[in-house]
């Protein structure tokens, strides 16, 4: 155990070390801190933090560092997560408030994120297992050919032409869509592939021509987009940081590229009570990640979280104002797609 003045000396080598990148020795925490007490006083205090594994000395500088086990204490229970400013708050909501659709919306919001931190951002895919169907339309494009646009819960929207056996008057494509949206409406993408199958089935023989090609069609739209991925920015931000890695950054970039990799970390990654989630470095090794933090946040549509965000860089990172942009990031999106 620790004193109270040790976990404040901890607190100043971290952010000290965040915005140094320089070891931390006890002669500067004495000058650029009010501790009252000498500089001898906080070497006792670094030396049951190093005993405590929470920092350590880079080869031979009479400073120290925060090691990640340390990093894990501030994050726990030192950090404070800054509030954002009020221009930063305002450019979330211009920047996003642009978006067009759902694809757009995503490819905003990395791009965003990475500004804000100057880390990798990574936003996930709302979660197809949970999504549901908002509506389904059909749009005549000729006599012989309509456009299904499937609409999801979550703001997916995906859409394909589909050739008709027969024309089509305005009155016979309304019974279509009535018929598909009175089977799948509403329903998760699993259950609405169930209905979707079935549906020609009950109809008449007249009406069953014209669903089938629609039905079959919407089946093969849910299936095509059942794999959750992920939309990534900022991967220039690691270069920039490449002297925060031991080795090569190489093993980095190309874990981030394995999508499931991620999205399974994304996964395992356990929400704090400021409604972030933080993984850092030996937490990450079984990902290949163990010179990295990733701080992630969910992100809802409809009031059901659906997908995660956030970001990754290397350990020395200010995780008081990345968990912040996290968290309001996945706020404003969560409310953007409420809309």
């Amino acid at each position: 155990m620790v004193s109270e003045r040790s976990l404040e000396v901890l607190r100043v080598i971290v952010q000290d070390y965040v915005s140094s990148r320089e070891p931390v020795g006890s002669k500067s925490i004495v000058e650029r801190h009010a501790f009252g007490v000498s500089a001898a006083t906080i070497r006792n205090d670094m030396a049951a933090l190093e005993e405590e594994e929470l920092i350590a000395a880079p080869h031979t500088s009479s400073g120290r560092v925060p090691t990640d086990k340390g990093y894990r204490l501030f994050v726990d229970h030192l950090a404070e997560v800054r509030p954002l400013s009020a221009a930063q708050r305002q450019a979330i909501e211009t920047f996003l408030g642009q978006s067009i659709d759902l694809d757009d919306v995503l490819a905003r919001t990395v791009r965003l994120l990475s500004q804000l931190t100057n880390q990798v951002a990574l936003v996930q895919y709302p979660s197809v297992s949970r999504s549901r169907i908002r509506h389904i339309e059909l749009v005549t494009l000729a006599p012989r050919r309509v456009l299904c646009v499937l609409i999801t819960d979550t703001g997916a929207v995906e859409q394909r032409v589909v050739e008709l056996p027969a024309e089509l008057g305005d009155e016979e494509v309304a019974e279509i869509r009535g018929a598909i949206n009175g089977a799948a409406a509403g329903l998760s993408l699993a259950d609405a592939t169930a209905r979707l199958r079935d549906l020609p089935d009950a109809l008449s023989e007249r009406t069953r021509t014209h669903v089938e090609p629609v039905a079959s069609a919407l089946i093969d739209q849910i299936a095509a987009n059942r794999q959750d991925k992920l939309v990534m920015a900022g991967a220039a931000n690691l270069v920039r940081t490449e002297h925060d890695f031991t080795g090569s950054i190489f093993p980095v970039l190309e874990a981030i590229e394995e999508q499931v990799i991620l999205l399974r970390l994304f996964g395992e990654m356990a929400t704090d009570q400021n409604g972030v989630a933080v993984s850092i470095g030996r937490e990450n090794a079984a990902f290949g990640l163990a010179e990295t933090s990733v701080l992630s946040s969910g992100y809802s549509a409809s009031g059901a979280d659906v997908a995660r965000l956030g970001v990754l860089g290397p350990l020395r990172m200010d995780y008081s104002s990345n968990m912040a942009a996290v968290r309001a990031v996945a706020r404003y999106l969560s409310r953007l797609l409420g809309e």
